[in-house]
């Protein structure tokens, strides 16, 4: 496959490209949703041993949903940067520990978003969270037991992986 040619169709809050696609001989077109990278991270406070979830407004599904921390990458940014200031501005946590667990991409056939998911441990809730005003975020902080975590009935990918790898952490210590 070859992309012979990219405009731009829409420019706002998102961007989307239009594509010239040529492949075996025929060409076509697609478009491609340019969301750039995102971070993700299940949290763990190793004070209180319970995870950090946000509940919020999402667009996409036109719905509340709770999942892992995320966000962005900002330009400039490590994704290491860019979740560690998610936990804080979502939290109110400073981030203790940081481990990467996966980097996946959340729709390929249509969007260029890789999300790079963390597993973070925190100890001290300096802020409220809840996020950022000027981002028109309204974020509510859920706190779940190991238990209630896997329990969790949830829609969102990167949660769902969340959940997968605790539980399997939770299977490699027995």
């Amino acid at each position: 496959m070859k992309i012979n040619n990219r405009e731009i169709a829409y420019n706002g809050y998102f961007k989307i490209y239009k594509l010239t696609v040529e492949q075996e001989g025929q060409t076509f077109t697609r478009e491609q949703f340019d969301r750039g990278d995102a971070v993700a991270a299940l949290i763990y406070d190793t004070q209180k041993q319970e995870y950090i979830l946000a509940r919020q407004f999402r667009v996409g599904p036109e719905d509340a949903l709770t999942e892992v921390v995320a966000g962005m990458v900002d330009k400039g940014e490590a994704p290491e940067q860019s979740i560690s200031r998610e936990i804080e501005e979502e939290t109110g946590y400073e981030v203790d520990k940081l481990e990467h667990l996966h980097t996946f991409y959340s729709s390929p056939g249509g969007t260029t978003e890789k999300v790079m998911l963390y597993y973070a441990e925190v100890s001290n809730q300096h802020k409220a969270g809840g996020g950022n005003e000027h981002e028109n975020e309204h974020i509510e902080i859920i706190r779940l037991s190991a238990e209630e975590l896997q329990q969790l009935q949830t829609p969102d990918a990167k949660t769902i992986i969340a959940q997968q790898w605790a539980r399997l952490q939770k299977q490699a210590k027995v």
